[in-house]
């Protein structure tokens, strides 16, 4: 009886040293495919430099569907960790607003806004109202992550907060200007993207003066007027110190009130053709395209007609890159395809975006048949780059990347015109890519796979039901032959030791 005691209070003793080295000492075994549970190097280090502790207010309504608590309790999951990373210094609360109309009131005016979801109750679906965001303060400094989505990349939208309201000096995005670009406020899309972790703001680009220090990445997008040799040799000293460069290059452009398309030439092209990348003076077509509209007149009506035109190509095949990763269509307006001339070691070029299997080029100027029939001997091409980021290893040992776009409109719109979602990520990502020394633009796409089970064969069902029902099963018989087998060696070294 003693003995007994005396294993148990052992065995006890050993949990709870057990637990306590486990607050410090831990670790957790991610079977994900893109290793959701694990978090970035960028989180650990925007983490363990804290200085300030960093409080955060998640509210998350009770009572959720299960696809939807699941938010809730990664969520959760993330600020245990990030807390311990931060040695303390972040402190969460979950809020339910659903306790009181106060505390809902409180949330809608930090920002808070409650999506309605469906619920099944009773065999009946109706609406529920629910919460899932947070606020994050940091002394006078506040963020909000206004909805968590369920299945989004809910490391990046946390680290990137974080990061946010931590910072004390924002990197700056030169928006070059001067020679015809669009504005600011003709890109409120894409600043709004950038203005999270940089302060994107215009810069004259002149013969004279030199390219401020503080301006680590500059973007030059859709320039009209041409650009002076002096210029762009502020361009080339600007790479040569580390700086990068993004470019969105209309090298044809095309006018679909004359139906006409003609070059356009601006310096820009002959300055890339010197470092082997040349934007040639083209149109890229694509069976994968916009439309346009077209007006028909039927009797004594006219009408507008939506036309297909490949001259808008749609953009879905990217390369594996930070970039590109999580996009699915960008819309080019009059795209020209990008090739690189040199074969050398010092620099390297990649290709990021590419036409559909059912692509071609026409040379420019050329007039536009809106009305034309096309075939597939007027798209014989496949994989046409429309974009690629040429890298440059200087002489005095920096290095520089240049990313490159066959078409300037993509990433501008205005005050009332709203752009298509993936051209604003596009550019963002590239930016960030550039720009970006923590490594955060890694974890933009890195979010939860859904895999509905009713996309499964068949066979692979049959194989998975049987195994989650038989393996407990297999697991505890297993387990008891185990245990009878060494009770019968018992058994026996007994009875041996009896007879002797």
């Amino acid at each position: 009886m003693k003995k007994n005691t005396t294993s148990i209070l052992l065995i006890v003793g050993i949990l709870i040293i057990f637990n306590l080295l486990s607050v410090q000492y831990y670790f957790r075994i991610d079977l994900t495919e893109d290793k959701q549970y694990t978090l970035s190097e960028a989180t650990k280090n925007i983490m363990e430099s804290l200085d300030e502790p960093i409080t955060v207010k998640a509210y998350f309504s009770e009572n959720l569907p299960p696809n939807i608590a699941r938010t809730k309790k990664d969520f959760e999951e993330y600020l245990i960790e990030y807390a311990r990373l931060s040695d303390n210094n972040l402190i969460y609360d979950f809020i339910n607003p659903g306790e009181d109309e106060e505390i809902e009131k409180k949330a809608v005016e930090s920002g808070i806004q409650p999506v309605m979801i469906n619920v099944r109750e009773k065999d009946q679906i109706k609406q529920q109202k629910a919460f899932l965001g947070a606020v994050l303060e940091l002394g006078d400094q506040k963020e909000i992550i206004p909805f968590m989505q369920p299945g989004a990349a809910m490391e990046y939208a946390l680290s990137t907060s974080i990061k946010k309201i931590a910072i004390t000096e924002k990197p700056s995005i030169g928006l070059i200007q001067g020679h015809g670009e669009p504005s600011l406020s003709e890109m409120q899309q894409v600043a709004t993207g950038l203005n999270v972790l940089y302060n994107f703001e215009p810069y004259y680009l002149n013969d004279s003066t030199p390219i401020p220090n503080h301006i680590t990445t500059l973007a030059l997008i859709k320039p009209e007027d041409s650009i002076s040799n002096s210029s762009l040799q502020q361009l080339d000293i600007f790479l040569q110190r580390g700086g990068n460069l993004f470019i969105a290059l209309n090298r044809v452009n095309g006018d679909l009130s004359n139906g006409f398309g003609n070059v356009v030439n601006t310096g820009v092209e002959n300055w890339l053709e010197n470092k082997g990348l040349e934007v040639k003076d083209n149109f890229v077509v694509d069976a994968q395209c916009g439309n346009v509209q077209v007006q028909q007149q039927q009797g004594f009506f006219r009408y507008n007609t939506n036309v297909k035109f490949p001259y808008i190509p749609i953009v879905s095949k990217f390369a594996d890159h930070p970039i590109t990763k999580g996009l699915e269509a960008v819309i080019l307006q009059f795209a020209s395809s990008i090739h690189y001339t040199r074969n050398d070691t010092s620099n390297t070029f990649t290709p990021i975006a590419f036409t559909s299997d059912q692509s071609g080029s026409i040379q420019a100027p050329t007039y536009f048949n809106v009305q034309k029939q096309w075939t597939q001997n007027d798209l014989p091409l496949k994989n046409v780059v429309l974009a690629g980021i040429l890298q440059q290893n200087h002489n005095n040992g920096n290095s520089s990347n240049i990313v490159v776009i066959g078409d300037g409109d993509f990433p501008v719109g205005g005050p009332q015109q709203q752009i298509q979602p993936d051209n604003v990520n596009l550019m963002v990502n590239a930016i960030d890519w550039l720009s970006d020394d923590t490594g955060l633009i890694e974890l933009r796409t890195k979010g939860i796979q859904f895999r509905p089970i009713d996309e499964i064969e068949d066979s692979t069902k049959t194989i998975l039901k049987y195994l989650n029902f038989l393996l407990p099963i297999l697991l505890i018989i297993g387990y008891g032959i185990v245990r009878m087998q060494m009770n019968r060696n018992k058994r026996i070294n007994r009875m041996e030791q009896n007879y002797e």
